[in-house]
C-alpha cells in the first residue's frame, strides 16, 4: 500500500534524480520515474511526490521551522559563540 510504503535513501535520491530527467511534459512521467526507481508502483511514486510537495509547501509557508545547525564543538551547540553556516 503506498501510504505504509518506505523509501530507502538510495531510492529516494534516484526518485530525486529521476524527477529532474522527467518533468510535467513527460508522456508517461510517473511510470518512467517509478522505472527508474525499480521498486516502487506507479501510485506508490505518485504518492512519495505528493509528500514532497507537502512537504516543501509546510517548510517555505513557516510551518516547520528550519533546523538550527549550530557548531558542536563543547556540546552546547555553540564554540566560543560561533554558529556553523
Amino acid at each position: 500500500m503506498a501510504s505504509n510504503s518506505n523509501w530507502s535513501v538510495m531510492e529516494n535520491k534516484v526518485f530525486e534524480n529521476a524527477l529532474a530527467v522527467y518533468d510535467q511534459d513527460t508522456p508517461d512521467k510517473w511510470q518512467n520515474i517509478a522505472r527508474a526507481v525499480g521498486t516502487k508502483t506507479i501510485d506508490e511514486v505518485k504518492f512519495h511526490y505528493q509528500k514532497l510537495v507537502e512537504d516543501i509547501e509546510a517548510i517555505e509557508s513557516g510551518r516547520v521551522p528550519l533546523p538550527d545547525y549550530t557548531y558542536r564543538e563543547n556540546g552546547r551547540g555553540r564554540a566560543n559563540g560561533r554558529r556553523r553556516i
